[in-house]
């Protein structure tokens, strides 16, 4: 009987070390962990197979000229800055004229829980109730940008002045006259940029490849 109750207890103890290694070696591969916490990686299917993917993420600390209401609002939204596979520097938060010529004004993309979205906040608004012009799941902005094969983020905002907008109109039929302030540039590394810019109460969108 002892013996019996000895090989069970055995077994048992087996049966957990197996499930405790499995466990540690499973988990991560499976829900797309890093060592790194500002660091995403996982898959995605292209073209019918797995293709790696990694994004780099910065804090909000990461931009100390952000007014502190912002950022406030940004770490209680969780909001990490996601980092395009070019990035040389900490991008994706902007500053500019956006509402109109003179004023101070912000726009930022924030990550949280896989979704990234652009958001805008104008200095004569709450800090709390930014504008959204773009929201996409962050694996929707991915694109092979080495010799591995491996995804990286594509996604990128950009002030852009006046004359910048002015420029992007030269292929209308009619071109209007350009703008007194900036606008949103939003791009996808190497394909095309769309220009938020807010006149008359709206946003108007200029897309140019």
């Amino acid at each position: 009987m002892l013996r019996k109750i000895l090989i069970f207890a055995g077994a048992a103890l087996v049966v957990a070390l197996v499930w405790l290694v499995l466990s540690v070696w499973i988990t991560p591969f499976a829900l797309g962990q890093s060592a790194d916490p500002l660091v995403t990686t996982g898959q995605v299917m292209l073209e019918g197979r797995a293709v790696a993917y990694r994004v780099r993420h910065l804090p909000i600390s990461s931009f100390p000229e952000l007014p502190q209401d912002i950022s406030t609002v940004l770490i209680a939204r969780g909001c990490l800055i996601p980092q395009t596979y070019q990035a040389h520097r900490p991008e994706n938060v902007i500053h500019g004229a956006l509402e109109r010529a003179g004023t101070s004004d912000w726009a930022v993309l924030c990550s949280v829980e896989g979704r990234v979205s652009l958001l805008v906040f104008f200095a004569s608004g709450a800090a709390a109730s930014p504008v959204v012009l773009a929201d996409h799941a962050e694996t929707e902005r991915l694109q092979t940008h080495d010799a591995s094969g491996s995804l990286g983020f594509n996604w990128g905002i950009d002030p852009a002045t006046p004359a910048d907008v002015h420029e992007a109109q030269a292929a209308m039929a009619h071109r209007p006259a350009a703008p007194d302030h900036d606008a949103v540039a939003d791009s996808v590394i190497d394909r095309n940029t769309v220009y938020h810019l807010y006149r008359n109460g709206a946003w108007d969108r200029l897309i140019v490849d």
